[in-house]
């Protein structure tokens, strides 16, 4: 395809976005959550009335406190949450986490000094901005959708390089909700080859980055050639890629995935830090603590509804409310993991029976160690497992040390060989009752896909990454997305 060609697709098949459309949409996305926070402030401190003054507060007054917004959004700009793209989850969390709690710090620290009494008002503030994270991450992951949907994000992006690195670069973007680039042209060297990737046009010629920002004023380039000569790359970025204000280069060790990487410098030489976060023992303690608290906190709250669950399964079938299993635990070590109860009593009889008599089913049991239409599966416990309530019980296993919230999957002797010399890396941590993979893709991803997530999570450990992956495996709970 030659620069002609591509003008005439660009201007007739491209829907054009910028980031400043996808930053304004953010924006008011964030306005949003931020009112509806207040609102829900206001409401509680109406509802129950737990303060001297009740009756000062309206549940609607909220809304006269709007001159407040433009505080949140300039605090949000100084912790660079706009325009929002190519941001990992668990960073943007933790971005809205110190944001909200300075915005919300300095209206109550202020309105107190203010007034010199506690009001309120100041209560329903400290009630909107214990939940704030919480609304304003559900509203920004409705928001990603909506513009990934609509296409009305997304900043367009040159890609240079059509090889194999390339095209992973493309199917990236555009299988991604979040990232927030889109690609628009692959640029590549080679003098013969294919015209378009994925419908996305390829010009074999890489010289021609300052005609493209001169003509379509694109600001992003993504230089996917890691294999490249180190003096032909840096003729490319300062020759090509240079006209682009913005530009990324992927490195020839892409496949080490890390959002928490730091660069070392050896006295002038360049290092990357990609230790496994979870080896050191201030971190360990850490995640500790937050599971002790999040379990103990968390299992008081519960526990009535998992006696009801534990009542419903004793009517529905004969045998023990609780299955212990015996699993793979850090280091390899052997445990006892329990669920609720959600096959029958001969589950294991019934299992052998039926891998002798039906090949599709023994080729399936040994892909994934599960079955998707699995017969031995209780009525109730068809319900636990689709929402994964049957892995409630694995709370005991958390109190007693076994176990993390967060961590790869505890599994079976015979799922190592999955693993392969994988297998020693991931389990040097704990199982977790949750996991980066299962919020990600759960029983539908395979054992390679699994392995990626768990090392992604070793390299990439903080409390903010497990915070996000709690928080999202109640959304994928609710909708029960690759669970049976």
């Amino acid at each position: 395809m030659t620069l002609s060609d591509f003008d005439v697709w660009y201007r007739t098949r491209y829907r054009r976005t910028s980031s400043a459309l996808t930053t304004t949409t953010f924006i008011f996305s964030d306005l949003f959550a931020i009112m509806l926070t207040f609102a829900w402030g206001f409401f509680w401190v109406r509802i129950y009335g737990f303060i001297l003054d009740y009756d000062s507060i309206n549940a609607k007054s909220f809304i006269t406190y709007w001159p407040y917004l433009p505080v949140f959004i300039l605090i949000f700009q100084i912790h660079r949450l706009y325009p929002g793209v190519s941001l990992a989850p668990s960073e943007e969390m933790r971005r809205f986490f110190v944001g909200s709690l300075i915005a919300y710090g300095g209206i109550v620290m202020s309105r107190f000094l203010e007034h010199s009494t506690w009001d309120s008002v100041n209560t329903a503030f400290l009630i909107s901005g214990f939940f704030s994270t919480l609304v304003l991450l559900t509203i920004r992951s409705v928001t990603h959708w909506f513009l990934y949907k609509t296409r009305l994000g997304g900043i367009p992006t040159v890609i240079y390089g059509s090889g194999a690195t390339g095209k992973l670069v493309v199917d990236c973007l555009l299988g991604s909700i979040r990232t927030g680039y889109v690609p628009v042209l692959i640029l590549d060297d080679k003098p013969l080859g294919d015209d378009e990737y994925k419908n996305i046009p390829i010009i074999h010629d890489t010289s021609v980055g300052h005609e493209i920002v001169k003509r379509y004023n694109i600001k992003m380039a993504i230089v996917a050639k890691p294999s490249l000569d180190p003096k032909k790359l840096k003729k490319l970025l300062n020759t090509s890629v240079s006209a682009f204000r913005y530009n990324v280069i992927i490195p020839n060790f892409f496949n080490i995935s890390s959002i928490w990487m730091s660069v070392r410098d050896f006295n002038g030489v360049l290092g990357i830090d990609a230790s496994n976060k979870l080896n050191l023992s201030f971190n360990l303690i850490v995640k500790r603590f937050m599971d002790l608290c999040v379990v103990l906190i968390g299992g008081i709250i519960i526990l009535p509804f998992l006696l009801i669950i534990a009542l419903l399964i004793k009517i529905n079938s004969r045998g023990p409310v609780l299955y212990k299993q015996k699993r793979l635990g850090i280091n390899g070590k052997h445990f006892y993991t329990y669920k609720f109860r959600t096959m029958a009593v001969d589950a294991e009889q019934q299992l052998q029976k039926l891998l002798e008599t039906d090949s599709a089913l023994r080729e399936e049991w040994e892909t994934n160690h599960k079955l998707h239409k699995d017969p031995r599966i209780t009525g109730i416990g068809r319900i636990l497992r689709r929402t994964s309530l049957d892995e409630f019980p694995q709370l005991i296993n958390i109190l007693k040390g076994e176990m993390s919230l967060v961590g790869p999957r505890p599994i079976v002797d015979e799922e190592i060989e999955k693993y392969g010399d994988d297998f020693n890396r991931v389990f040097s941590v704990k199982p977790g009752l949750t996991g980066l993979w299962q919020v990600s893709g759960r029983s539908n991803a395979n054992y390679l896909d699994r392995v990626a997530y768990d090392i992604y999570y070793l390299q990439s450990w903080s409390v903010w990454l497990d915070l996000w992956i709690i928080f999202k495996t109640f959304g994928v709970v609710l909708i029960g997305k690759g669970a049976y």
